[in-house]
């Protein structure tokens, strides 16, 4: 099944056709290192990477390339802030930038280039455009004359008139138009500066992707992404720049995924509803903030928020259990005298295998459909259950059974090479899940484990009554206790 992708630039799906057959080039735009990275830049990071696992795991060579802006306004006035170079902000937020991606499993990109390091590209491009009569010069300032490049607007669907008519006029502004955009911004006192043929100055933002994408991918390439906050102006200023240099299309595909909204509003500094990425790790596994983005399409928006996070905690909890349950019995299985199967469970286990097979094979096809990873997670799912199942019906484990179970952990193991999940052991998940919520709702792990070790005692000692009673005083907080013939487990709904 080919795969197909929701193209922004012609608002419906399409059979993906690379450019070069096997191969893909992928162009995202990266953070402005001016600020720690927060979930709206966590969503757009395991969108893309989610996408180029399963477009390597379909047998394409993908090169990825996500740049930084190392070069801004913002990073400027936080240098001047604090007294320091605009290198040490962006240095240090890129740094921090590259841990929060590293907490959250995103594979790094092949090439992470910097703005900083293509000067010369981007003041090629910009004397191209000029040239060509596209761009203007005044007074050191660069600016790209939109009413000349008559494709204005397809992208994000705006009337280029419409917008003209609707652009605030500041009679100080340099531009011969309203809606014309810097790609070149001579240098105030005391700001960093390169020199170009207009003058010292540095890049408007927009041209830097045009420059970075052309170096790594070429003139045109596969596919071009970011958050649908970028659509409009970023992303409609990048084609019009490059398409107008070129005379050729900049990206074939567009994808864009969806906003982040935090308890159904708007994620903003002026609200104060930002939310760190390292601040949400703190109490909560990563692989729980991936599933509570992987569990919506990634076009749609989601709405981030305590209760959401708890329901992918106890979904992710799922299928931590079933894992957990697979190892347990293949392990004991090992250790033990296996039951012989016979015909009836040889051909159980071939049902089971087949089931199985179907879910992989249906999960790859969601994926292939726009990379659907909420239609993917509910295939998923119905492996678990599956498994369960099967676990739950048998009291003993007969060889047959233990090839349905290496078979689930295999097809497991392939979902979460896909949605960078389940790469945790189960055990060590629990250990972690159990310490992170016991310190997110306030409850003491050692008076915990005391009174299940009283519990114990009075169960050795048939005091029932007391052992029913720690049971009940611990289930109020929500503890829920596992029995078995060793020990007694304890996890936290």
């Amino acid at each position: 099944m080919p795969i197909k992708i929701f193209n922004t630039a012609t608002r419906k799906k399409e059979i993906f056709q690379p450019i070069q057959e096997g191969s893909v080039g992928i162009y995202v735009c990266g953070i402005t290192a001016y600020d720690i990275c927060h979930i709206g830049h966590a969503r757009a990071a395991v969108v893309f990477d989610v996408a180029v696992r399963h477009m390597r795991s379909r047998g394409y060579r993908v090169t990825y390339v996500k740049n930084f802006t190392d070069i801004d306004d913002k990073i400027i006035n936080r240098a001047q802030k604090e007294g320091v170079k605009f290198t040490d902000i962006a240095e240090r937020f890129i740094k921090m930038h590259d841990e929060d991606m590293l907490a959250l499993g995103v594979i790094r990109p092949d090439v992470t280039p910097k703005a900083t390091e293509h000067m010369d590209d981007m003041i090629a491009l910009i004397k191209i455009l000029v040239d060509k009569g596209f761009a203007y010069a005044i007074d050191g300032d660069v600016y790209f004359a939109v009413n000349i490049f008559k494709q204005y607007g397809r992208l994000s669907g705006r009337n280029l008139e419409e917008m003209l008519a609707g652009a605030r006029v500041d009679i100080n502004d340099k531009k011969k138009n309203p809606m014309d955009f810097a790609l070149w911004k001579s240098s105030k006192e005391g700001e960093p500066f390169w020199e170009s043929p207009w003058g010292k100055g540095r890049p408007g933002w927009h041209i830097e992707c045009s420059a970075m994408s052309r170096c790594y991918l070429g003139e045109t390439f596969d596919i071009h992404g970011g958050g649908e906050d970028l659509i409009f102006p970023h992303h409609e200023n990048e084609i019009a720049q490059s398409q107008a240099a070129t005379g050729k299309p900049l990206a074939n595909y567009w994808m864009h995924n969806g906003f982040v909204k935090v308890n159904s509003e708007k994620m903003s500094k002026s609200l104060g509803n930002i939310s760190p990425i390292r601040e949400i790790l703190k109490n909560n596994h990563p692989e729980v903030l991936r599933l509570f983005m992987l569990q919506s399409h990634y076009r749609s928006p989601v709405d981030y928020s305590d209760n959401s996070l708890s329901e992918a905690r106890s979904a992710l909890i799922r299928c931590y259990t079933s894992l957990q349950l697979m190892n347990d019995v293949l392990k004991n299985s090992a250790d033990g005298k296996a039951v012989p199967g016979n015909d009836k469970t040889k051909a159980k286990q071939k049902d089971y295998i087949n089931k199985l097979k179907e879910l992989q094979d249906k999960f790859n096809e969601a994926l292939d459909d726009d990379f659907n990873t909420a239609q993917g997670l509910g295939y998923v799912f119905d492996a678990v259950r599956l498994i369960n199942n099967l676990i739950a019906a048998e009291k003993k484990i007969a060889v047959a059974n233990s090839a349905i179970l290496e078979e689930g952990r295999k097809i497991f193991k392939h979902f979460g090479a896909i949605l960078g999940i389940f790469h945790d052991d189960p055990d060590h998940f629990f250990l972690t899940d159990r310490e992170m919520e016991s310190r997110k709702r306030g409850l003491d792990i050692g008076e915990i484990e005391r009174l299940i070790n009283e519990r114990q005692s009075a169960r050795t000692a048939k005091n029932w009554d007391r052992a029913d009673e720690i049971r009940q005083q611990l289930a109020q907080l929500h503890i829920v206790l596992q029995d078995s013939k060793d020990k007694t487990t304890w996890s936290i709904e």
